[in-house]
């Protein structure tokens, strides 16, 4: 992406995202993807799992992605199991986000997901 506008437009936009997000004291399955969404692309995590109510999130972080082979079943990754605490979840998401091209555009299609109503996210 050479259009810097661009890039502080979907970086604006991800941020009021998840501004809303982290609004509500209920928050609803497809806010909760979002966030683990984010969380696993930053973190290159394999699984992530957040208690809203403790203030914490719980990840597998995958080591070494060299290892991973999508031929086969993949038992042995390296992985280091985390244990976040947060005081603002808010706070904690926006220093979750890249700025480089990638993750730009992976900011992108979670911005147009959730503008679309009849779009649902899936987290891979």
């Amino acid at each position: 992406m050479e259009n810097s506008g661009l890039k502080t437009r979907v970086l604006t936009e991800i941020e009021n995202l998840i501004s809303k997000s982290c609004s509500k004291s209920k928050m609803s399955q497809k806010f909760q993807n979002l966030h683990v969404a984010i969380l696993k692309k930053y973190y290159n995590a394999a699984d992530v799992s957040i208690d809203y109510h403790r203030k914490r999130v719980i990840m597998d972080i995958v080591m070494d992605d060299s290892c991973y082979d999508p031929k086969k079943v993949n038992s042995t990754l390296p992985i280091l199991r985390a244990n976040f605490l947060f005081k603002n979840l808010k706070e904690f998401l926006s220093s979750s986000l890249d700025k480089d091209n990638v993750s730009i555009a992976f900011y992108a299609r979670l911005i147009r997901a959730y503008e679309n109503r009849n779009v649902t996210l899936t987290v891979v």
